[in-house]
């Protein structure tokens, strides 16, 4: 194998130090192919160029390096820490990489003298106090609900409870005590708050014998109307208790992890228990599992050196990639059940990580193993479930390139790019860019564009303008190529271009393609068919080809309308936020959270329209009739 590589390259590799650090491969044309950790750098790096891997993963991918970097760190805890970082922002090709765009939502109680409790999701803040983190916003909903049913917290915005002059609708429907119109006092609201921080805590046992004791006092003193409402308070929180199963052992926090791999795909579904309630699940689907485990299992197979205590199951690589990449951002609880065992030493450098000593079982029993078995069959559900959506979209896929008798290299790699446009009456005109390729749609590659210069409303013209500023560049890239395919990491011209238009937009496009010298072939517009219907759309060719019907039932014409309507969601969307940027400097007034019909014209009263609000200061809001200060401070920053 070491023919392939250049001397200066070995020459590297045979200097490297025997200490604990990372190592990153590229390839010629400086992308990340694989990053890696290692006690002994020179003895793990070398390894791979020691033998022929002949035409494997692994061999493939050394056969691609050109290029090598080190990191020298002080600890294998460090270089834990630094694989993953890296790993989760580069996204190597040959690594194991769990991607979770959504941050976990909380429940929150807000400082305030009748706090109110909300779901929440962001930076937190210290005035407040939160509980989770939930792995569902339905999770922190149904909690939410829980506690208005029992200790009956209010939930309303700061802004409606400064105002009420009666009570609301959940007041009468016993789902707040009323502190808005004082139908109950600070001391009682805040003793409710305190029960309701316990139970989230899981101290539900002593908080029900504290509850019999208030109750037996109120009797003894003959209030037996208070004495009443603590028994049914007493009554709704057993009810709760039983129907969630929460159980009162000494496990408060734990994490429940199963793992799935099956069909080159994997599952790892986290239960969050959380004060002894089982909160619910989420499920992670890791990337590059094929290309990854053929890398590091066939390196060791083939005489490579593992790293200590690392064992070969595909399980357990899948399993410990996800502790690794999780839990650096996300605060673990003092135990994990895993479905298989990890390393001793991964949960020692977690520890060390995170500041709290973290602990693991994989051979529960009891309570524990219960909660096992449902996050092993969650994992088996979504797993079955990915596996057999992914199927019909490369049925999908397959069909539209039959319908289009197209003849890909590879299937997986089919690129379609879709083009909307989208403005209200000519106003903020903008065009979208969709993006689909690996079956699937790939939202991080969506591009828009505002759209200048052009008389409002002339979509024709829109259309000239985005295709010409996308693929410029690409042209410019084919020349520079002499008509091969251009490097990677340079603009490159996808297989397929939708149109959302007939033969106007399509030959507009035309128009620009043939201007910069680019195959026309690829141009497909999507027609409305007879009276706009939707299963009558055809495809019109920009190359002269007879336009297509696919057939209302056809799984291509499935595919085109999914991306077209992707296409059009993003378009929309991004047309109106620019809409409302311009019409208010940064925001819309009324989707600004506490600011209803009545403070919104009370405001665009005293300023004289949303530019005069966009523009005044947070002392002049704050003299609007309503206006709190610290809701004047939100207007502020909403049109910013």
């Amino acid at each position: 194998m070491s023919n392939v590589h250049s001397e200066q390259l070995l020459s590297e590799v045979a200097a490297l130090p025997a200490l604990p650090g990372v190592y990153r491969y590229f390839d010629a044309d400086g992308l990340l192919l694989y990053v890696g950790k290692a006690i002994n750098l020179r003895r793990r790096v070398s390894s791979y160029f020691q033998k022929d891997h002949g035409g494997t993963r692994i061999g493939h991918m050394v056969s691609k390096i050109a290029r090598l970097e080190t990191t020298v760190v002080r600890s294998e805890a460090e270089a834990l820490l630094l694989e993953n970082n890296l790993i989760k922002t580069q996204n190597p090709k040959y690594n194991i990489l769990f991607r979770d765009d959504k941050s976990y939502p909380y429940l929150k109680l807000a400082a305030h003298a009748f706090p109110r409790m909300a779901y929440y999701r962001g930076a937190v803040d210290k005035r407040h106090h939160y509980f989770g983190p939930y792995p569902s916003a339905w999770a922190v909903k149904e909690t939410i609900q829980l506690l208005q049913k029992v200790f009956r917290l209010r939930t309303c915005e700061d802004t409606v409870f400064n105002n009420r002059t009666r009570p609301c609708l959940l007041y009468q429907i016993k789902r707040c005590s009323g502190p808005c119109v004082d139908l109950v006092s600070a001391a009682d609201y805040a003793r409710d708050v305190q029960d309701a921080e316990r139970f989230l805590r899981g101290e539900t046992q002593a908080m029900l014998a504290e509850l019999e004791a208030r109750m037996m006092g109120h009797a003894e003193r003959f209030e037996y109307e208070l004495a009443a409402e603590i028994r049914n308070q007493m009554t709704a929180l057993s009810r709760v208790l039983h129907q969630q199963a929460i159980e009162t052992a000494d496990d408060q926090d734990v994490d429940i992890l199963a793992v799935r791999v099956q069909g080159g795909r994997a599952c790892v579904n986290l239960a969050m228990v959380r004060g002894g309630r089982h909160l619910g699940d989420r499920a992670y689907f890791p990337v590059h599992v094929e290309d990854a485990m053929a890398v590091t299992l066939g390196h060791e197979s083939e005489g490579g050196t593992p790293e200590e205590g690392e064992p070969a199951s595909v399980e357990v690589r899948v399993l410990e990639a996800f502790i690794a990449q999780h839990y650096p951002a996300v605060q673990p609880p003092p135990l994990l059940v895993t479905s298989v065992a990890v390393s001793k030493g991964l949960l020692a450098l977690l520890s060390e990580q995170t500041g709290s000593r973290v602990s693991a079982v994989h051979q529960p029993r009891e309570q524990r193993r219960i909660w096992l078995e449902m996050a092993q069959k969650n994992a088996d559900i979504q797993l079955a479930r990915l596996l057999s959506e992914e199927g019909s979209q490369q049925a999908r896929t397959r069909a539209l390139v039959d319908a289009l008798d197209l003849e890909p290299e590879d299937l997986e790699v089919f690129r379609i790019e879709c083009f909307d446009i989208s403005h209200t009456a000519g106003e903020a005109t903008q065009a979208s860019c969709v993006v689909f390729h690996h079956h699937k749609m790939q939202s991080s590659e969506y591009r828009r564009f505002n759209i200048e210069g052009i008389t409002g409303g002339d979509d024709y013209a829109a259309m000239r303008q985005v295709l010409t500023r996308r693929y410029a560049r690409v042209a410019e890239a084919l020349r520079e190529a002499g008509g091969a395919a251009p490097a990677a990491g340079q603009a490159r011209l996808p297989d397929l271009v939708l149109v959302d238009g007939g033969k106007g937009q399509v030959s507009m496009a035309r128009e620009v393609f043939e201007t910069l010298g680019l195959d026309l072939s690829v141009i497909v517009g999507v027609e409305k068919g007879e009276g706009r219907k939707v299963g009558l759309e055809e495809l019109v060719f920009a190359d002269g080809r007879d336009k297509v019907y696919l057939g209302r039932d056809s799984a291509a014409l499935m595919l085109v309308a999914q991306i077209r309507d992707e296409a059009h969601r993003f378009a929309i969307t991004g047309m109106r936020a620019q809409r409302a940027k311009l019409r208010v400097g940064g925001g819309q007034l009324e989707e600004i959270p506490g600011v209803g019909p009545k403070k919104r014209a009370r405001l665009l009263q005293r300023f004289g329209g949303v530019r005069g609000v966009a523009s005044a200061s947070v002392e002049d809001l704050a003299t609007v009739e309503g206006i709190s200060r610290e809701l004047a401070e939100e207007i502020y920053r909403a049109l910013r």
